[in-house]
């Protein structure tokens, strides 16, 4: 080689580098498609220590936060990692997406994709180690327990919600007492009587409800036939969020909705990217607006935002006037913001009486004055 350009030797001594290092990138690689091939790398089941054990230390770990949900993202040479965890809890962080990386070194990895660890499959538990991975926000919804023996856990299982995907093992590896179907249907009831106000007609009938959220599932069965209106904003190719549909279905559900006959305006917008005050005035002026048109149907009396960061926002003064605007026009704004909530929101103990006022206590979200008044 010593008769070659010094630009040509450069090259190739770049390109036997770059060779050797996809080589060694690819290793990483196709040691997490086999770990996931074999079930050792398992959706919301492996934790970032179990990760490392396999796959060595990453080449770089970040931190990242989105509302209450902790981000830690690994990265290696050809692959990207990342885990999830709600920030209130103190479960671990535990798998959510595994991914190849697109490189061009030495021209021969390209792009990885996303490698299968069971996302669109049931979480089978595999130990009971495996219970504490889960948190209270979450919990075993989407889980299959079928393997387990929780004859020592009711304390556990008292706290985590389910759903009607969760499976349970045998009824003699259960609590004694622990009936999840039970349990079920119990925890679609509202509560503090209002089932008795439905029983006498006050179920919401005659009334409209707006629900400003991210895109909404609008097939669902608990309220897909009282959507009056569904307005998409700013949204387009935003597949279907998970806050929406229980937010609708606490509102006007079927099974579990505080007012199942009230109809509902449904309004989709991007959270994310309305970080200042002035896109939720107008949209909450134009709600106003559209009600004076709604003639003889049934007009809207409250509009429900789960968002609490109004009063840090810019504009707030706008926001401010859009909101005493609603009211003089006899609409309720519910937002969590607690600068300007009237009302508190509550924690029920699902083991009690869901009727019971004594059964409640004050969430995460509650106005100074509520405050004072319960000390």
């Amino acid at each position: 080689m010593k008769n070659l350009p010094r630009a040509i030797v450069a090259v190739l001594g770049l390109w036997a580098t770059g060779l050797v290092a996809a080589q060694t990138e690819q290793a990483a690689l196709e040691k997490a498609r086999q770990a996931a091939g074999e079930k050792k790398l398992a959706y919301k089941l492996t934790t970032p220590e179990e990760l490392k054990e396999l796959l060595g230390p990453p080449a770089s770990e970040k931190t990242a936060r989105d509302g209450g949900m902790e981000m830690l993202n690994l990265q290696y040479p050809d692959l990207i990692v990342r885990f999830t965890r709600m920030a209130d809890f103190k479960a671990p962080f535990t798998l959510v997406t595994l991914s190849g990386r697109t490189s061009w070194l030495g021209g021969i990895i390209g792009p990885g994709g996303h490698i299968d660890i069971g996302q669109d499959r049931l979480v089978e538990l595999r130990t009971e180690a495996d219970l504490a991975k889960f948190d209270p926000f979450w919990g075993y919804a989407g889980v299959s327990l079928a393997k387990l023996d929780l004859r020592s856990q009711e304390t556990m299982l008292r706290k985590m919600p389910f759903d009607s995907r969760t499976r349970w093992p045998s009824a003699d590896r259960l609590p004694e007492g622990f009936d999840p179907n039970r349990l079920l249907e119990e925890g679609k009831n509202p509560g503090l009587g209002v089932r008795r106000l439905h029983e006498q007609g006050i179920d919401g009938r005659g009334v409209a409800i707006a629900i400003i959220d991210q895109p909404l599932l609008k097939e669902h069965k608990e309220y897909a036939d009282r959507i009056a209106l569904y307005e998409p904003i700013e949204v387009p190719w935003v597949p279907v969020q998970m806050h929406g549909p229980p937010v609708s279905s606490i509102a006007v559900g079927k099974d579990c909705g505080v007012a199942p006959k009230a109809s509902l305006y449904y309004y989709a917008v991007p959270p994310w990217k309305w970080v200042d005050n002035k896109p939720w005035a107008d949209l909450l002026d134009r709600i106003v607006e559209f009600n004076e048109t709604l003639g003889d149907k049934p007009r809207i009396r409250v509009v429900s935002i789960s968002l609490g960061m109004f009063s840090v926002r810019p504009n707030y003064d706008a926001w401010t006037k859009a909101v005493e605007k609603a009211s003089q026009h006899g609409i309720l704004v519910v937002t969590c913001d607690p600068a300007f909530l009237r009302l508190a929101t509550l924690r029920r103990d699902p083991s009690g009486d869901f009727d019971d006022p004594n059964c409640y206590t004050i969430g995460r979200y509650w106005s100074f004055p509520w405050r004072a008044w319960q000390q």
